[in-house]
């Protein structure tokens, strides 16, 4: 029987890590630094886009989203706080991406939001070039999900009809727009519920 998928791909935190840098990530720093927090999420929201969208660098994005005033903390000190945040996620994916890997039935990518600097620290961190050909960054590509561009571009880089991509998300606005474009797609809620939709599928 032929492998039912050309391409699998995976969103990276919320499926194989932690978040990076979301909502409770930004809640540990407030409580770390003493930050206010409703400037700091004002700023940080004015500028988290051009970040993730690679247009502008890490030190532009701390400038514009903590360091507008004085602080009695370093960028350095800021930043190192923020690469800690990123974990392996209980009950994440990363076992099963792993399982693909090694069996090698077809292209595996990632297609995430991310800024550069954390990409590529999360990347390296834990290996996932081990398990993932390509990586669809945003702040590789310019894009960022669930907006549709996002999607047709991994459609047209890959060559694949979107009935034979499959990708997994933990959110719904992500997943609901990829299915838009026409790929198959799982929410991801948990390892064993992945596994069982990943078997009902013919993949594992």
């Amino acid at each position: 029987m032929n492998f039912p998928f050309d391409v699998i791909l995976f969103d990276v935190g919320g499926v194989l890590l932690t978040d990076g840098w979301d909502h409770r990530e930004r809640a540990a720093a407030v409580a770390e630094f003493h930050l206010d927090p409703g400037p700091f999420e004002a700023h940080h929201l004015a500028a988290v886009d051009a970040w993730e969208r690679g247009l502008i660098g890490r030190d532009a994005y701390l400038d514009a989203a903590v360091f507008f005033e004085p602080r009695p903390f370093s960028r350095e000190d800021f930043f190192a706080f923020m690469l800690s945040q990123s974990q392996l996620l209980p009950d994440g994916a990363l076992g099963i991406a792993g399982e693909l890997a090694a069996s090698n039935p077809c292209m595996l990518g990632t297609l995430n939001n991310e800024a550069r600097e954390t990409n590529d620290y999360r990347f390296a961190k834990f290996g996932l070039r081990r398990y993932f050909k390509v990586a669809l960054s945003s702040c590789y590509v310019g894009l960022r999900k669930p907006e549709p561009a996002m999607y047709r571009c991994a459609l047209d880089l890959f060559g694949a009809p979107p009935a034979r991509v499959l990708f997994v998300d933990d959110r719904e606005e992500n997943v609901a727009a990829a299915a838009g474009s026409g790929m198959q797609t799982i929410r991801f809620e948990s390892q064993d519920a992945l596994r069982r939709a990943l078997k009902a599928l013919d993949v594992l």
